[in-house]
């Protein structure tokens, strides 16, 4: 048993198909980067930070590599796990004040938070965030198999008022609407109904025919961008609409930016979308080996 090396993560650079070491704290500030808007408040980047360096702890600490392409490499720098954009990237898109202006805040919420991660009874966390709620969270198991204690739904309507991706409406035929769903063209347009909702106001189970979908199910096969959605139906088309961006599990983006607006710090911010956490520094925990 070796002690476990958290001072560097192995990054798989996915349009290079490369293997790239990085600093921790280094990619935590490429994570900010690339999950999270430059113009939040410096609370939420906190916040984010510390959601981020939760996430690759955990994942090192347990010997996660789902979804690795590669061997060798512990996350890719997609959405599959956490997107990283690395400092020649963030050179090229910014130039003169506004570089430095946005690289000392992302500088600021990495070393303002150094070696912060949330945990729940001493271990580290499954750190879930979204962009926008639909004014609630998810229970995790609404949404993923798992009942996690720290994962509960609670309010977060700050996101309303802020965010541009709270409400998203889109049409569709309704032959290309059942097709996705995998129905037959003939299932009755009046026949598609909610059965059931949960604690964070999305569809549980939907039912179209002698069919039924759960929320997740519905939200990924029609490409929707919420798992909450009303519908109306106007001769051969169907007009969707969404509300909220996301699994709706864990922390919102846009609602930790609304908390921040309104005076929270980043570790309020934690503790209000992660039930019952606490956050402490990676080496107060217990010492961990690979």
């Amino acid at each position: 048993m070796t002690a476990l090396d958290l001072t560097q993560v192995r990054v798989y650079v996915t349009k290079e198909k490369r293997i790239e070491k990085v600093p921790m704290e280094t990619y935590i500030r490429g994570v900010i980067a690339g999950e999270m808007p430059i113009s939040f408040e410096p609370e939420a980047l906190k916040a984010q930070a510390i959601a981020a360096r939760t996430y690759i702890v955990r994942r090192l600490a347990s010997g996660d590599v789902s979804g690795m392409p590669v061997k060798g490499a512990d996350v890719t720098d997609t959405t599959a796990h956490q997107v990283y954009i690395p400092m020649k990237q963030l050179l090229a898109r910014w130039s003169g004040k506004e570089r430095e202006a946005n690289l000392t805040k992302l500088n600021e919420a990495v070393q303002g938070t150094r070696g912060e991660i949330v945990t729940y009874q001493g271990s580290p966390i499954q750190a879930l965030f979204f962009s926008t709620s639909n004014g609630y969270t998810e229970n995790s198991e609404d949404y993923w198999d798992a009942s996690l204690p720290y994962l509960r739904s609670v309010a977060s309507p700050w996101d309303k008022s802020l965010s541009p991706e709270y409400k998203e409406t889109t049409t569709m035929p309704l032959a290309s609407f059942y097709q996705k769903l995998g129905l037959s063209g003939s299932t009755p347009a009046r026949s598609l109904r909610v059965l059931d909702t949960t604690d964070g106001r999305r569809i549980r189970e939907l039912a179209a025919g002698d069919a039924t979908f759960t929320g997740r199910e519905a939200r990924e096969k029609l490409g929707l961008a919420s798992s909450q959605f009303t519908w109306k139906i106007s001769g051969k088309n169907i007009e969707i609409t969404t509300y909220g961006y996301g699994h709706g599990v864990g922390m919102s983006q846009w609602g930790a930016d609304g908390m921040a607006k309104k005076g929270s710090t980043a570790y309020q911010i934690l503790s209000h979308y992660y039930t019952g956490t606490a956050v402490v520094r990676e080496n107060d925990l217990p010492r961990m080996s690979s």
